[in-house]
């Protein structure tokens, strides 16, 4: 069967999945989704002894139809290689009474590489599929490390140019050094005067710009996105979750048919709508619990079913989640609603308009498998230091969010059933922030004389990542008004 993607917005606007992955974003500015989600076609049983790489293609293969058997494959077979430090690509590590998914073992250590590993590989496949002969410029905003997996990814990649746009002050030291050092002649970085918000509505806005598209047509290059707006970076997530209740099955740690809880730290929402899907596509995953920061937007729709992005922006500890329009919600939005793109669209120009909408009592009510937890800032180190003090297990900012929230979840639900946590970067990508919530004293110190004690407190050897950039040369210092991203673009572009 050929599955189909159609868009938030526009039933009547159907795609291949290959279509679907070129283009990024629909035309009518709305996101692809699959028309229908697909089963699973294996058992737990069968799926329990596979490897990473064997239940990737197990999942994908369920989206992604028009790709052949031999294609897909080898997408698959080159992203997941020695890129990654460990065979398994994702261990799962048992932390006290939960599993945390270890999701950072790739290139540019955060989870952002299990998909941006394989999304060059689709996008240059679908490419081939649909004769494109313009050059793929693949434009993306970033709150910290979708860039620099993106940038890793895309690095001179033929028929492709890459461009990133960061917060400026908004992004952790390692973060911005990672992106404004990387290699490769096709890669631009921007370090835009503004909030995430603001680059990313900036590279929405310049997707829906049809003067812009033109010119670049006639240039020869055509837009593309990394962001997870596009269903090819949607798609290669949800095998993570599907991966992990299996090998906990192998494992002996739970029951067949026994209902996992995940919790999830949550920015834009591509991460914890990859596991929605996973449950749908048959994974036994109860509950799926959305951890916030202090900006905490989606803790507050889940509460009260108003989305509201009029608040203060406030910059934290843990920045990829420092986001107030979480634009995958958007797919939620439009399975709650029955499918329904005329109050996807309307709810949707509501949030562009006002900044903020309402959901129907009958559309909360189909929000039941989600919870919503926030830590503040406090809470997110003291989780960090008692997991250390407890477990001697050193978890990122990202992940001390979502480790309690789990536990809150647990405390106030009175629901015991086991808990995987999504482990979203490595705590080097934090070091500072890491390493003072362990021991105040270490605040004082130099963020990279930090490593060392790091690597001292944790057991884990310094990344690969981190190693490279302590001596790296700075080659992109470009800045920009968020209001001048199109001039940017374009001069990059050498459009004139």
């Amino acid at each position: 069967m050929n599955l189909l993607y159609k868009s938030t917005r526009n039933a009547e606007h159907t795609a291949t999945a290959s279509e679907a992955i070129l283009k990024g974003l629909a035309e009518d500015g709305g996101l692809f989704v699959p028309v229908q989600i697909p089963k699973l076609d294996v058992t737990m049983e069968e799926l329990k002894t596979m490897s990473y790489q064997e239940t990737a293609y197990a999942v994908m293969k369920q989206f992604l139809t028009d790709f052949t058997e031999e294609e897909l494959k080898g997408c698959i077979a080159r992203a997941y290689d020695s890129k990654f430090d460990t065979e398994v690509i994702a261990p799962l590590v048992k932390v006290g009474d939960t599993y945390h998914l270890e999701l950072f073992h790739g290139a540019t250590i955060a989870f952002k590489d299990m998909a941006l590993s394989i999304l060059p590989h689709l996008l240059t496949t679908a490419a081939k599929k649909n004769q494109v002969k313009n050059e793929i410029v693949i434009l993306t905003a970033t709150s910290g490390d979708t860039g620099k997996a993106a940038l890793a990814g895309f690095a001179d990649v033929p028929g492709t140019k890459i461009i990133v746009f960061y917060p400026k002050n908004g992004v952790s030291r390692v973060q911005e050094l990672q992106m404004v050092t990387q290699k490769g002649e096709n890669t631009s970085v921007v370090a835009i005067h503004g909030n995430f918000d603001n680059a990313q509505s900036g590279v929405k806005a310049l997707f829906e710009d049809k003067e812009l598209e033109k010119e670049l047509s006639e240039a020869g290059y055509q837009f593309s996105s990394a962001n997870s707006i596009n269903i090819g970076r949607l798609v290669p997530q949800i095998v993570y979750y599907v991966y992990a209740y299996a090998k906990l099955l192998e494992n002996e740690e739970i029951a067949d048919g026994e209902e996992l809880n995940v919790t999830v730290p949550t920015g834009n929402f591509g991460n914890i709508l990859a596991a929605y899907y996973a449950k749908q596509m048959g994974v036994p995953i109860g509950k799926l619990i959305c951890a916030s920061n202090e900006n905490k937007v989606l803790f507050d729709f889940f509460q009260t079913g108003t989305y509201d992005r009029n608040r203060e922006f406030v910059l934290t500890s843990s920045p990829s989640m420092d986001i107030l329009i979480s634009s995958n919600l958007e797919r939620l939005i439009y399975t709650i609603s029955g499918q329904d793109a005329k109050k996807d669209s309307e709810l949707m120009e509501q949030l562009k308009e006002n900044g903020k909408y309402e959901i129907t009592a009958e559309m909360k009510e189909k929000l039941k498998d989600f919870a919503g937890g926030y830590a503040t800032e406090e809470e997110t180190k003291a989780a960090i230091h008692e997991v250390y003090k407890k477990t001697g297990y050193v978890m990122d900012t990202h992940t001390a969010v979502a480790s309690h929230v789990s536990r809150e979840y647990r405390k106030e639900s009175g629901d015991n059933r086991k808990m995987l946590v999504a482990s979203t970067a490595s705590p080097y990508k934090f070091v500072r922030s890491v390493m003072s919530a362990i021991d105040e004293t270490y605040a004082q110190m130099d963020e990279f004389a930090l490593i060392g004690e790091l690597e001292k407190a944790s057991n884990m050897d310094v990344p690969g990542a981190i190693k490279e950039i302590l001596h790296a040369e700075i080659r992109h210092t470009r800045e920009c008004d968020a209001d001048k991203m199109k001039d940017t673009v374009k001069d990059i572009l050498e459009i004139r």
